[in-house]
This record gives C-alpha cells, sequence and structure tokens, in this order.
C-alpha cells in the first residue's frame, strides 16, 4: 500500500512549517486530524497508563537501548494490557522531548509506516500522544540493529552469507520505497536502522526523517540537510537536493560496513583512515588490494569472488556523479545473483596428529599455501610416484587459497594419534596441509 502524494503533508502542515510559541496549540490540532482521519486507519491507538503496564512502568529491566529519538523499551502486550489483544513482544520508543527529534519526527514515522507495508520494513503496531508524551510501539526484533551485531566489540562475526543476505534485504526496502507510485526517500539510511529478527531478516525502521519524492517534472525535492555524518551523499551535503539517489549512496555506504568491518566514521583511527569512504574507495578499484580492506573477523571464510562484486558495487553505489549510481533494483538483482557464492571460498578439515615420528616426540608439518592450479599440479605430482616407493609426504588435506605464501610449522610432543578439527588454525593460514615423517 502507497502513500497518497500530498496526503499527509496538506492534513498536517501545522507540523512542518511552523516553529515558536505556536507549537504546541498546533501539535494539539495535527492529533485530532489524525486521531480523526484514515492516514494511518490500522494503527492502535494506546493510553499512557497501556504504555506503562507494557514495559513495567519504564523500568530498568525494560531497557534495550537509547537512540535519537529517545530510550527505547522492551515490553509485552497481552490480556492484561488489552483484553483481546494476541499476546506479542513489543518494542516501545518514547521521545525524548530534550532529543534531536520531537513532534515533527515522530508524526512522519507515524504516517509513513501507519500506510506502508512490506516484508522488510518494521511494523508499526500503534503509538501514544497523551499531553506531551509520544510514543511509537513496534514489533520486537530479536537481534537488534545491524550496527550493535556488526561493530559491537566482544560479539560473534556476522558470516559472509548473513551480511549477503543482510545487504540483499535491506535492498529490497529501499527498492520498495522508491519504485512506489509515489516515492519515498529514506534520508537516513545506516546501520543502526536496520533491524535483524531471530533469524537474521531485515525490517527498515526509524522513518522520522523520510521524504516524499519529487513530483511530475520535478528532479529533485530541495530541503535542509539532515541524517548521520558519513552517510549522507555529497550532492545532498553541498545543495540540500535531495533524490532517491542519495540513498542509493547510503546504501553503498552500509555495503563497505558490511565489507571491511569498520564504521563509516570513526574518530579513534589514523586521520586518513577516520572516513571509511575516502579510506577504501580506492582499494574497491583494485582486486589485488581488495583483501586488505575485508573484516579481518571473516577469517578468511568468504567467497573471493563475492567479495570482488560486492566492491563493485559499493564503488558504483558511491559515484560521486548521482546519475552514475545504480537504482536499488538494479542493486537487488546484483545481490541475488550473491546468494549462490557465499561462503564458498573455504572448507572445513580434518588432520590426524601421527602417534609416533622417527625423531622422538617430533613431526614436521610442512604448510603451504598456494593458487587452485599449482594445488592441482602437486596433487597430480603426488598421485604420479612410482608403486613400491613409499610417500615421504603424506597428503592430509588441500585447501584453495592465495598465491605465493610459504609457512612451515613444527608440533611438538605429540602422545597419542587423536583426530582434531581446527577450523581457525587452517583458516589463519588459509592452507593446503602435508604431514613429512622422517
Amino acid at each position: 500500500m502507497g502513500l497518497k502524494k500530498g496526503t499527509w503533508k496538506y492534513a498536517f502542515p501545522s507540523c512542518f512549517r511552523h516553529t515558536g510559541s505556536r507549537n504546541v496549540a498546533l501539535r494539539r490540532r495535527s492529533l485530532k486530524r489524525l486521531c480523526s482521519s484514515r492516514i494511518a486507519p490500522d494503527l492502535d491507538v494506546f493510553t499512557l497508563a497501556e504504555v506503562r503496564a507494557i514495559t513495567h512502568n519504564f523500568s530498568l529491566s525494560s531497557f534495550l537501548g537509547e537512540g535519537g529519538f529517545g530510550p527505547v523499551y522492551k515490553g509485552v502486550i497481552d490480556e492484561k494490557v488489552r483484553p483481546g489483544f494476541k499476546d506479542q513482544q513489543v518494542a516501545v520508543k518514547v521521545l525524548d522531548l530534550d532529543g534531536q527529534q520531537g513532534h515533527r519526527e515522530w508524526l512522519a514515522e507515524v504516517i509513513f509506516l501507519g500506510q506502508l507495508r512490506h516484508p522488510h520494513l518494521v511494523k508499526l503496531i500503534g503509538y501514544c500522544s497523551e499531553k506531551e508524551q509520544r510514543v511509537l510501539i513496534y514489533e520486537y526484533m530479536a537481534k537488534g540493529n545491524l550496527e550493535n551485531q556488526l561493530f559491537r566489540r566482544y560479539s560473534a562475526s556476522l558470516p559472509w552469507t548473513t551480511r549477503v543476505k543482510i545487504a540483499l534485504e535491506a535492498a529490497k526496502g529501499l527498492a520498495f520505497l522508491h519504485e512506489e507510485e509515489n516515492p519515498v526517500i529514506f534520508r537516513d539510511f545506516k546501520a543502526s536502522n536496520i533491524l535483524l529478527d531471530s533469524d537474521y531478516t531485515v525490517k527498515l525502521s526509524d522513518f522520522g526523517l523520510a521524504k516524499d519524492g519529487p513530483e511530475g517534472d520535478e528532479t529533485h525535492v530541495t530541503t535542509r540537510v539532515m541524517g548521520t555524518e558519513g552517510y549522507a551523499a555529497p550532492e545532498y551535503i553541498m545543495t540540500g537536493h535531495l533524490t532517491t539517489m542519495s540513498d542509493v549512496y547510503s546504501f553503498g555506504v552500509v555495503l563497505l560496513e558490511l565489507l571491511t568491518g569498520r564504521r563509516s566514521t570513526d574518530k579513534s583511527r589514523p586521520s586518513r583512515e577516520q572516513n571509511l569512504v575516502g579510506w577504501a574507495l580506492p582499494f574497491l578499484k583494485d582486486p589485488q588490494k581488495l583483501k586488505r580492506i575485508i573484516d579481518p573477523k571473516l577469517e578468511g571464510m568468504y567467497s573471493t569472488e563475492g567479495a570482488k562484486r560486492v566492491a563493485m558495487l559499493a564503488n558504483q553505489c558511491l559515484s560521486q556523479k548521482a546519475k552514475c549510481r545504480p537504482r536499488m533494483s538494479s542493486v537487488v538483482k546484483t545481490l541475488e545473483s550473491l546468494m549462490d557464492l557465499a561462503d564458498t571460498g573455504f572448507m572445513p578439515f580434518v588432520y590426524i596428529v601421527p602417534a609416533e615420528s622417527q625423531k622422538k616426540g617430533e613431526a614436521q608439518i610442512t604448510l603451504r599455501v598456494c593458487g587452485k592450479d599449482e594445488a592441482e599440479a602437486e596433487a597430480n605430482h603426488n598421485n604420479g610416484k612410482e608403486a613400491g616407493k613409499k610417500d615421504e609426504n603424506k597428503e592430509i588435506g588441500l585447501l584453495k587459497c592465495p598465491k605465493g605464501l610459504r609457512h612451515t610449522h613444527r608440533l611438538s610432543q605429540f602422545r597419542s594419534g587423536p583426530v582434531y578439527s581446527d577450523n581457525k588454525f587452517c583458516i589463519t593460514l588459509q592452507t593446503g596441509m602435508n604431514c613429512t615423517n622422517q
């Protein structure tokens, strides 16, 4: 279901054109129009008492975090809160009256999410607008947002497959907004606005800064510059001209974050690396250098071809010229083609530690990292040795990995011959293994 162009903009002009002492009276008028209109007929209206019951009176045990809008709490709507309501976990976002956003952003969120429905947009269940309180109640997303999952210091690394899936589903959400009969520009697309459920399914959230796209022959919307540092498109920052291509640029920044594991802006890094786009762009254009910027937390477990194509896509999305950026529908098609390439770069292995070696308590394992052609040549060579001659090199496992590296690792004092599965050891060295009995 799409928005009817101009309906909410003209229904609530007081929320978007005036400031000053008239704000309180105008807000009250806008709320009366909201309640009496059919702009968001599917939303439930909650009282402040019900919101307190849902969040256990905004208790610390229910607190999830805080963003630009205000604090967020976890809660449950059940029969005790509202008879006949199916039990459901929810996230309750409370407007901070002294925060970065206000009634205007709250109302925009109600209007957009009250009408837009898509598998990759967060579902707004209802709202509360009692006295000066402004509350939004959403479906609960168990994994929080992408920012926390990707950058939290002690969390497990997101697998390459999951990163591609997240990028694809976020792209589908943006493509839906852009390709509506009356396009919607998200304007604040970033990692913290990408919510994840227990299966890492993506839902875009926080439509407080969203804008209607240009109408008729217009090429852009002129508006004051708002958003988040590190994600905003350069032409939007310079001119205030907003288009769907502004969202495409922001999507390119998130692609870089998924690829590198770095934040869009990080003041703790050296000056040349603080801005992710400025630092990473030169590496995106050179496949030989690309591996230098890939998230080390992946520990080599990614598709080399997939990473190259993600880098190429990010480079296109981050073009300085808005007209050169791809449409989100094209981005979706590109990412769909990458799903089959996920996590195919390496294989797990199992090796058996020899029970004895001819040297007391010592065996030598030579680890050699080689290219595919070189690996095949070596395998053929080993298989072609004369019959009856004892192999000096007993092949344990062979993996595809980058060319040009040679490593030797010595293991000492083996007591027995147990089987070990040591994926991290393999991943780190990216290696084929030969065991030599001397």
